[in-house]
């Protein structure tokens, strides 16, 4: 991990991802250079099988790259092959992920699926719920810290997965389409928190997302096509 700014948190260098070989070869990510720095929310935008989600599960480490290299938050993990052994732990430790729906666990109530993360890194379960009511509290939602899942409203869900996400302190926060279920006032707010979220932990959050209504909330927008970041939009200059 690195606190120096002059660093981006992502880096990435003729990033490519194929599938199958020979005539049967489909390039769903061909030669991406990118970096993304602490403090800022962008978007990844472009239409269906342009590269958008292919190029988030990169930066995930869930899908294995064909070529390139990948920086995280100042280390170098993949580079012809991943450098990190245990690729769990690398995501639990680097990268909390944001779906478009929560996919909280029914049978556990809102502060126990936030914790869970941090059982899973191997927390006490005594720190493991201090840290859940922590970010409860930040996010709002402190009040439905015993709630089960089901009796959430779409708005208040979010933000507990937005909780979870954000429990083992990720710099690097990686959303697939987190606002498609809301309506604008909700997703006004989900991207509101997530840029609290980007400036007071020296985060990036990166958003894939086909919702217009939230493109005058990122920093930068990329657009993809054909695998490829086509343009880009910048809104404020990184630090």
């Amino acid at each position: 991990m690195t606190d120096d700014t002059s660093v981006p948190l992502v880096e990435l260098r003729s990033l490519a991802k194929h599938y199958g070989e020979g005539e049967t070869r489909v390039d769903a990510l061909k030669e991406v250079d990118l970096d993304l720095w602490a403090g800022e929310v962008v978007g990844l935008i472009g239409p269906s099988g342009s590269g958008k989600t292919t190029l988030l599960n990169l930066v995930g480490c869930i899908v294995e790259p064909s070529a390139g290299r990948v920086r995280l938050d100042g280390e170098t993990v993949w580079d012809g092959k991943w450098l990190r052994p245990d690729l769990r732990s690398l995501r639990l430790e680097k990268i909390g992920f944001i779906f478009q729906f929560h996919n909280l666990l029914p049978f556990l109530d809102v502060t126990e699926n936030v914790a869970l993360v941090l059982d899973m890194a191997g927390a006490e379960k005594t720190e493991a719920f201090a840290r859940a009511h922590e970010l409860l509290d930040y996010l709002e939602v402190g009040h439905r810290k015993t709630a089960k899942p089901s009796s959430l409203s779409g708005g208040e869900a979010q933000r507990v997965a937005i909780a979870r996400a954000l429990a083992n302190r990720p710099r690097i926060i990686l959303a697939d389409e987190p606002t498609a279920a809301l309506d604008g006032e909700r997703a006004g707010i989900v991207m509101d928190l997530l840029r609290k979220v980007a400036v007071e932990q020296s985060a990036t959050v990166v958003v894939v997302t086909h919702d217009e209504k939230i493109w005058n909330r990122f920093d930068r927008i990329f657009s993809l096509r054909d695998g490829r970041i086509v343009t880009t939009e910048s809104r404020r200059v990184p630090p």
